[in-house]
């Protein structure tokens, strides 16, 4: 397996080595944050030798749409886009488990925070990753101080990076103060999500989670984790949920491309059900960790096969 001393990217147009990816100060991207982007995951698995990026389709449709909301266009489509990331995969030799970050961006050099008539620029990149937080213990949270954007403000179901200030604040603020991690409240006061992963509770056996109003992003894994939780004989709900039905929940999770499927110990200082990972959790857990490796055959209509 390579070493990844070389790491390759697709930067205009070209693969390259990712050390040579770069872009001028004036670019307006990194001036006012006029880009989006998307995560993406690649799963290893060693008995069938191939990284399966999960979902591949979704991603490229929210990228495409998140880009449409900014003025910006996808200048490749479905096939080309996947072709990219095949020949990204390939190139740099992966053969684990993978992060892949594809984004548009303004390239122009042009100091004014607009979004029309500007040139967009596609890039994507790759890089090893495992846990993002640790599945298997259960995680430390808190509410957050800042509230979570508004729809109105930016975008919520763009992955808008300015967006991201807000979240770099609340995750800063949580861990600064012992914690693994923030929860936004929305302009209203109703649970929204994490610095960058959807929110479940489950509470008499019923998985709910915060509805598409409470300033969410409209999250893959979101929208996995209903699936199979539909499929398995879980009953389901998205609704607005209050603050107080945090700490009276049997069970609490976090769920993201990044972040997977993470169940939750503390909130606020208070233990969530018996403050081990319930059973609800743990069986979708279970589930998704077998589906994402291409070990569920019903699933597999979900995994591109890199190799």
């Amino acid at each position: 397996m390579a070493a990844h001393s070389e790491k390759i990217c697709f930067f205009n147009g070209q693969y390259i080595p990712l050390k040579d990816a770069n872009v001028n100060i004036q670019t307006n991207a990194l001036q006012y944050g006029t880009a989006c982007f998307g995560g993406m995951r690649g799963y290893w698995n060693p008995e069938k030798k191939d990284v399966y990026i999960f979902r591949l389709e979704e991603h490229y449709r929210r990228l495409a749409s998140s880009a449409r909301m900014l003025h910006m266009k996808m200048e490749y489509d479905q096939e080309a886009f996947a072709e990219i990331i095949r020949q990204v995969v390939r190139r740099g030799e992966w053969k684990q488990n993978i992060y892949l970050r594809p984004f548009i961006y303004k390239s122009d050099f042009d100091v004014s925070p607009k979004l029309y008539n500007l040139k967009d620029a596609f890039a994507l990149y790759v890089f090893g990753m495992d846990d993002y937080l640790d599945t298997k213990k259960g995680l430390n949270i808190c509410v957050s101080s800042w509230t979570r954007i508004h729809d109105s403000m930016i975008p919520t179901r763009s992955k808008a990076t300015g967006g991201y200030v807000n979240s770099a604040l609340a995750k800063s603020e949580a861990v600064e103060n012992g914690f693994d991690e923030a929860l936004f409240l929305d302009k209203d006061g109703n649970v929204s999500e994490a610095s960058a992963m959807n929110i479940f509770i489950v509470s008499n056996g019923k998985l709910i989670t915060p509805d598409l109003s409470s300033s969410i992003l409209e999250g893959i894994t979101r929208k996995t984790i209903l699936t199979l939780a539909a499929e398995n004989s879980i009953e389901t709900e998205e609704r607005k949920i209050v603050r107080s039905e945090l700490y009276s929940a049997d069970e609490v999770f976090f769920a993201g491309t990044g972040v997977q499927v993470a169940w939750i110990k503390n909130i606020d200082h208070r233990t969530v059900g018996n403050g081990s990972i319930g059973p609800v959790t743990e069986k979708l857990q279970s589930l998704y960790f077998k589906v994402v490796r291409g070990d569920v055959p019903q699933y597999n209509r979900w995994l591109t096969g890199m190799y």
